[in-house]
Order: C-alpha cells, then structure tokens, then sequence
C-alpha cells in the first residue's frame, strides 16, 4: 500500500509537470496498477465497473431512443391543408415555393429549389452541368451508394477518392491528384453532417477550373467558419429522406447562390420547360426530367422545420458531452473536425474503435456487445471502390462501347483507397441522430456500456 501510495504521489507530480493529457494520464495510470479514482462526469475509474450485458449483467441502457420522426398535429394540419386545398402538386399550388424561400432564408441562400430526393437534388445539378459520356466526376469513396449512382447514371466516371481516416471525410490532397483535363465536376460530401475541408475544396476547384458540387444530404444546418454548407460550391444538394435529421419520407432541394444556375437547375426539373406550368411543347436544352416535389412534401418539411433549430442544439450538446466522456476511454476516437467547421448536423456520431486497447477484442464483438446494452451502433460504409456493384462497371457494355476496355481497367486501378480498406474494414463506428436527442444520462449511460466491455473484453472475445 505504501508503494502504491508513494507512486500516486509522484506520478501526479509528473504529471502536472509534463502537462499529459487526461487520456494519457489514465492510460499511464491503469497500466502502473495504481487503483486510482480519477474524477470525471459522474463517474470514477478506481470504481468496480459492472458487468456487460453480453456476459449475464444488466444493460446500460433499457428504455430505448428517441423514435423518429417526431410530429404532432402541426404534421396532420400541414397534410390536411394540403388535401383539402385541392392543389396538390406544385405547378397548381403554392407551399413549395413557401417552403423553398423558408428553406432559402434559413440557411442564408440566394436560391432553393425542392426536389423528389437527394439523390434528384445531385441528379438536377448534374444535368444541369450537362455532364455526361466522356466526363469524369471526382467523389469520395466514402459515401452512400447514391453519391456514385448520380454520376453513373449520366455515363460519366466516377472517380473515387481516398479517405482521410481521422476525420472520415475526402482526402483533398488525394482528390486533387485525382483530377486530369476530363474532371468537370468535384462532389466532396459532409458526411455524417460534418463539413469537409471546404477552404481546400474550394482552393482546388480555384485553381483547376471545377465547379465544387457539395452532396451536404447529411448535413442539415452544419456549418463552416459560420457559414451554412451548400452556400460555398456552385451548388449543395440536401435530403429530406426518412432517416434524415429534416425529412418528408422522401424528397431534397437544391441551394445555391448563382441565379443562373438556379433557374437551368428548375427547367431540367421539370421537363426542360421553366415558369410554374407544363405545356404540350418541349422546353429548352437538350434533356430534362420529373424530380419536382409535391405541396404534400413542402407543408411537412415547414411543419417539421418548426422543431429542427431546437433538435440541432440537442444533437451539439448531447454529442460534445459524450465526446468528453468518450476521451477518457483509450481506444475510442471521435472523428475528428477540420478547423473551419463551427457545427456538425451530428445525422451521424461517427468514431473509430481501435481493438488494441480492447485486448484486441473484434469490431464485430464490440458492436455485438454494445447492441446487447440496448446502444444501437453500426460499421457504417464499406469499400465500395471494391464492391461488385462498383466494380462491375469496368465490364459494362455502354461503358465499354464509351471508354474502351482499356480505360476501364485503368479506372479499376486509379480507385484504389488504403485508407478507406483499414477505417472500413477494422476501425469505423456509428451512432444514429436520434440517440443524440435524448438526456445528458443517455449520454453517461452510453460511456458506461463501453467501460464495460472494455473492462471485459478478453471474457466477451471467448464468449
């Protein structure tokens, strides 16, 4: 006991001297076997910790989180207005402008444009664009299978990019590697709702001609140096899909600040024919579709927007409380924020799990464990440069009939991320937004559960 108590005293001396951080300093100070009690948010490591649900103990967490979505009467009355109006879509009705120039104002845009979904927002800016056969679109490989779609279904390669593990988004660096004299367009997505290095991004497109097309479907109200995504690019594409922090069951919008590409952004949105109607000629341009939203669409998004300022708060500090309880636990890191971001939309918690300070318990095992405390979590994304629903578009006959084989076998090769392959296949985690909308003992509860199987995980490895 004198040895250990001789110990405290002069690690905490050294401490204090060599300014450690509180997670070295717990690291240091469980790996002596001091039996220290380290102060912290309700909580003290020298405590006993209980044991994991996986195992035979309780759950950390047992009465679930927040459901999604969360409405009331505003919802129905937005609906019933709309119904009973009679003006159900949007060239006969007014809501959709409302809620594109409430959207607008928001987030401190020139122009909105509501669409059918995400994927119709990046579809619309595309076609815009004219992208097409021949062309090449830089994204990240990083991303939800809609990013990639987008540019495929104009016969366009897409050119996946590397990841930055630490903070889960682009690597710029390797994206401006990635951009050759066929490169008309350069999509970064804020994933999880946390913006992209945007200087960079902007610095790249700059210098090389590009317009920056930001795919912020995620990222509701984030914010870099202040400023709303989707106002720094030629345009932002957002989504209003089920599991989105704003949503409608499906539908998206377009923002951008260039009122030329606003209104080419309309007319390919609705048939190629501008103005708020439909004729029986053909419009303008070469090519256009359907991707308008409806007034059903547009009274729920205005409805829902009425909460959305309030759960955004909710999410920030929920998320930078559980951050803090996070970095006392070694082995779990927080994706990190390039210094320009001022708000993250938190749609996703995103951490990496490092199963050497687990006893080198599997991220499988880890998840499994944590599900059983009642905290859902998942791995998120995979590689998708390596998927063969990628991979596949090397063999396509229209692809082959554009590009030839060789281009196609080259294309296979430029798609290579090392990076991505280790975060994907090893170290990436996920919390859902909704679990970021409840209390502050949500949060501790969360830190609990993997204190837990920390403590135990040689025990869950064999289980």
């Amino acid at each position: 006991m004198k040895g250990n108590i001789s110990f405290s005293l002069s690690f905490n001396f050294n401490c204090m001297k060599q300014k450690f951080n509180r997670r070295e300093f717990i690291s240091m100070a469980a790996a002596a076997g001091t039996g220290l009690a380290v102060a912290g948010p309700n909580f003290a490591l020298g405590q006993e910790s209980k044991k994991p649900a996986i195992l035979g103990g309780s759950k950390a967490y047992t009465s679930g989180f927040s459901a999604w979505p969360l409405f009331d009467d505003r919802e129905e009355k937005a609906l019933v207005s709309v119904l009973k109006s009679g003006n159900w879509g949007r060239l006969n009705g007014p809501v959709v402008a409302e809620f594109e120039k409430a959207y607008a104002g928001l987030n401190g845009a020139g122009h909105c444009l509501g669409v059918s979904s995400g994927t119709a927002a990046l579809t619309t800016i595309l076609g815009a664009l004219g992208i097409g056969p021949g062309d090449e679109v830089v994204i990240p490989v990083y991303t939800f299978i809609a990013t990639y779609n987008v540019v495929v279904l104009n016969y366009a390669l897409p050119i996946l990019v590397d990841t930055d593990i630490e903070t889960f988004q682009i690597d710029v660096k390797k994206a401006e590697a990635a951009v050759t004299a066929q490169t008309k367009a350069i999509m970064p997505v804020h994933i999880g709702g946390t913006p992209a290095d945007i200087d960079a991004l902007i610095r790249l497109g700059e210098k090389a001609g590009i317009p920056i097309i930001e795919d912020a479907c995620q990222a509701h109200l984030a914010e870099w140096k202040g400023k709303k995504v989707g106002n720094f690019g030629l345009a932002g594409a957002f989504s209003f899909q089920s599991s989105k922090n704003l949503n409608c069951a499906e539908g998206g919008a377009i923002l951008t600040n260039d009122a030329d590409f606003a209104r080419a952004c309309y007319t390919f949105h609705n048939q190629g024919q501008g103005g708020t109607g439909t004729s029986y000629g053909t419009g303008s341009g070469t090519r256009a579709t359907n991707l308008r939203l409806t007034e059903f669409q547009g009274n729920l998004l205005l409805a829902q927007m009425t909460r959305l300022q309030q759960q955004v708060e909710t999410r920030t500090e929920n998320a930078k409380y559980l951050t803090e309880l996070l970095a006392d636990i070694p082995g779990i890191e927080p994706a990190k924020w390039y210094p320009g971001t001022t708000r993250s939309a938190y749609h996703l918690y995103m951490f990496r799990y490092l199963k050497e300070h687990f006893h080198g318990l599997s991220r499988g095992k880890f998840v499994e464990a944590l599900n059983a405390e009642g905290i859902p979590c998942d791995p998120g994304y995979g590689q998708m440069n390596r998927d063969a629903y990628v991979t596949g578009l090397a063999s396509n006959p229209h692809y082959l009939r554009i590009y030839g084989e060789k281009t196609m076998k080259e294309w296979l090769d430029r798609n290579q991320c090392p990076q991505n392959d280790t975060l994907t296949r090893e170290q990436s985690l996920w919390f859902f937004q909704t679990m970021l909308l409840g209390t502050r003992e949500n949060m501790e509860q969360i830190a609990e559960a993997i204190r837990k199987i920390q403590k135990y995980a040689k025990q869950i490895a064999k289980a």
